[in-house]
């Protein structure tokens, strides 16, 4: 069962410590069963309670996984696995749109407005015992969300999406609960589920967001939350449409206990309305970003939801950073103030060059998605091979293996740093990386 690897320990804190070295060092490799509880306190000399306990403490790290009678393995995707590390390394001479960065020149300059918020926090500093979130960063906010029709609720602000994601989940969720999530979707999330010892249900995505029928399911099967991109979803392009959020808003209505997590991932660079779902559960959570639209090393994300989810992440947040900088959160003030982003612009800038790819790869036989943002997904036959194929014609794209659980093969491709003139020569590589023939033209 083990092979030579002999766990140790007679506390339950040293049994823990000797699986977890194992894994660590692939003594004990993914998928592998551990002995039974009573098995291992007898082999041990010790307390099945004292054993039962070492497991425990193992699930809630995301280091095993425990299926009833058929006992707990070493998950198939430990806590360390990242994805982010599935990518491909880009070499000279090759052009990189796989990053899924936003376009430099779209960005606005943040030197004037640091500086006027520095000055501004020479005159009044910020010390232990403030708010944690400036007032004029609240006032803005609430105004910009009730405009979006997102309803009222208190206002925190956090290290970024992902930061403000694990703190509303770690809030309400316990280790081995469920989790319903987008796939394909944003890897680094599904990398944080297994961290936080969760499990991810897949929820399928067509142009319009999630699948009710998916969601239905999964939140039927004993999910505890849905996470859900509003829009420029990640990597997929999706923007949940009015009809889909009523159709997906009837299936919450139904599941009132359910915890709903929504990324407003398109805020800024995305000129389609906005059709919240907040509201509908007890429980709820909504989050924008400045990552995209002003820059990913602000670091800051805007996050409202119900008054007991935001006092228990700020009360968490008190333990840990305490609070993020006031001189960011004013500068990000001053920035939305003075209209640093024409929306408008970044997101026919965003659409021209999704369409015009789409398009080029349609006249070429090839399906791509990108209804949003900056991305394009391209579902592929072979993605092992696509990849391939395309960094040997000059094009690194970014695995679809990133993103997704069930979902079937693709690459995603970030429109950002595509030029008029790159359209073609993307589309012609992309096709024949999948099998398709280049479109011929003739004069």
């Amino acid at each position: 069962m083990l092979g030579e690897y002999r766990i140790e320990g007679r506390r339950a804190a040293e049994i823990a410590a000797s699986v977890e070295r194992a894994v660590g060092g692939g003594d004990l490799e993914p998928g592998q069963l551990l002995p039974p509880m009573r098995e291992l306190a007898e082999l041990l000399g010790v307390n099945p309670n004292t054993v039962a306990s070492a497991y425990r403490t193992l699930r809630e790290r995301g280091v095993i996984e425990t299926a009833g009678r058929r006992g707990s393995r070493v998950r198939p995707k430990p806590a360390t696995t990242v994805r982010e590390l599935i990518r491909v390394d880009v070499p000279d001479g090759v052009r990189d749109v796989s990053n899924g960065n936003p376009d430099t020149a779209l960005l606005p300059s943040l030197a004037g407005v640091f500086a006027a918020a520095a000055a501004e926090g020479d005159r009044r500093p910020v010390l232990y015992g403030q708010e944690a979130v400036d007032p004029e960063m609240t006032r803005h906010a609430r105004v910009a969300l009730d405009e979006d029709g997102v309803p009222d609720g208190p206002v925190a602000v956090t290290s970024g999406s992902l930061d403000a994601i694990e703190r509303v989940l770690a809030a309400h969720l316990k280790p081995g609960d469920a989790v319903a999530v987008e796939d394909p979707g944003w890897g680094s999330l599904l990398d944080l589920m297994p961290v936080l010892g969760l499990r991810t249900v897949p929820v399928g995505v067509d142009d319009d967001g999630p699948l009710p029928a998916d969601v239905e399911e999964a939140l039927r099967g004993g999910a505890r939350a849905l996470i859900v991109t509003d829009r420029a979803q990640n990597p997929t392009g999706a923007a949940i449409s009015a009809p889909r959020a009523r159709a997906l808003r009837n299936v919450l209505s139904a599941h009132k206990d359910v915890l709903l997590v929504e990324d407003d991932h398109g805020h800024a660079i995305v000129d389609l309305p906005l059709h919240p779902l907040a509201g509908v559960t007890r429980s709820w959570a909504f989050i924008r970003s400045t990552a995209k639209a002003y820059g990913p090393d602000l670091r800051l994300a805007l996050l409202t939801g119900d008054a007991v989810t935001v006092d228990r992440v700020q009360g968490r947040q008190r333990l840990g950073p305490g609070w993020v900088s006031h001189i960011s959160q004013r500068a990000v003030v001053r920035l939305w103030t003075e209209g640093a982003v024409d929306t408008g612009e970044v997101a026919a800038s965003y659409a021209r060059r999704r369409d015009a790819l789409i398009t080029a790869l349609a006249e070429r036989g090839v399906t791509a998605h990108g209804r949003s943002g900056m991305n394009v997904w391209v579902p592929v036959p072979d993605e092992t091979g696509a990849v391939a194929r395309l960094l040997h014609a000059g094009w690194a794209v970014a695995p679809g293996a990133r993103f997704r659980m069930s979902a079937r093969p693709g690459v995603r491709i970030t429109v950002s740093t595509l030029g008029d003139e790159d359209i073609t020569a993307v589309a012609d590589a992309v096709a024949s990386a999948t099998g398709r023939a280049p479109a011929r033209r003739y004069e």
